[in-house]
């Protein structure tokens, strides 16, 4: 019988265009005995358009503490290659992942990391504003006074921050862009990143809100906030 050793691979897949998979995680998942996802469904999709068939087990915020202790089982007592992956982009970067990595890890499991597309980096690049130091903070707080301390740690911090947002909070986020870091804040708004409408608006937070106060916006959001403390 073959002498089989477990693994655990987390795969990161496309934010939109399925040619963006690369070569290694196509590999890794034709290779892998099961396949963990966030959402089944839409892994399916990605799944079936490279002809991949596999079993799937899902794990997303809210079981990925209970999910975990059986995927470590598989790969420790069953040997079997686990590929862990998110809806798109790289599991743990605002999304599901951290918790069954820590837990792999305390388990004597080192994870192979499968680098690919990420919604940020592509945001970084596209956004044009200055890149050499920036922050991530993930998705932007709902709450109305928490929002206000993070913009108000942006402006503090004097560096290019990127976030994450709904369509339904766009216009909300940039108000207080413009009340708390100033109406000179250079932005740039990243929609729909390697998708169809794929869309890039840049400039100073309120000639986009004048311009935009009224849209429907539509698709998902990477926003790049530049607070230049010379000018607020």
């Amino acid at each position: 019988m073959e002498n089989r050793v477990g693994k655990m691979s987390i795969v990161t897949t496309p934010i939109g265009n399925l040619q963006d998979i690369t070569l290694r995680a196509l590999e890794t998942l034709k290779e892998a005995d099961i396949i963990v996802a966030e959402d089944t469904r839409h892994s399916k999709r990605l799944l079936n358009h490279f002809e991949i068939k596999k079993k799937l087990i899902s794990c997303h915020s809210y079981n990925e503490h209970h999910a975990a202790a059986g995927i470590i089982s598989l790969i420790k007592d069953k040997h079997l290659k686990i590929a862990v992956l998110s809806d798109a982009g790289t599991p743990v970067i605002a999304d599901p992942g951290f918790h069954i990595i820590r837990e792999a890890r305390n388990a004597g499991i080192e994870p192979e990391f499968i680098p690919g597309v990420s919604a940020l980096t592509f945001a970084v690049a596209a956004s044009g504003l200055p890149a050499d130091k920036f922050s991530f903070f993930g998705f932007a707080p709902v709450k109305k006074g928490k929002r206000e301390r993070l913009l108000l740690q942006i402006k503090e911090e004097g560096r290019t921050a990127f976030l994450f947002e709904s369509p339904y909070r766009i216009t909300k986020l940039l108000t207080a862009v413009e009340e708390v870091v100033g109406s000179e804040t250079e932005i740039a708004i990243i929609r729909e990143a390697t998708k169809l409408h794929e869309e890039t608006i840049r400039g100073k937070v309120s000639e986009i809100l004048k311009a935009k106060r009224d849209s429907k916006w539509k698709g998902e959001f990477v926003i790049g906030i530049f607070p230049d403390s010379q000018s607020n």
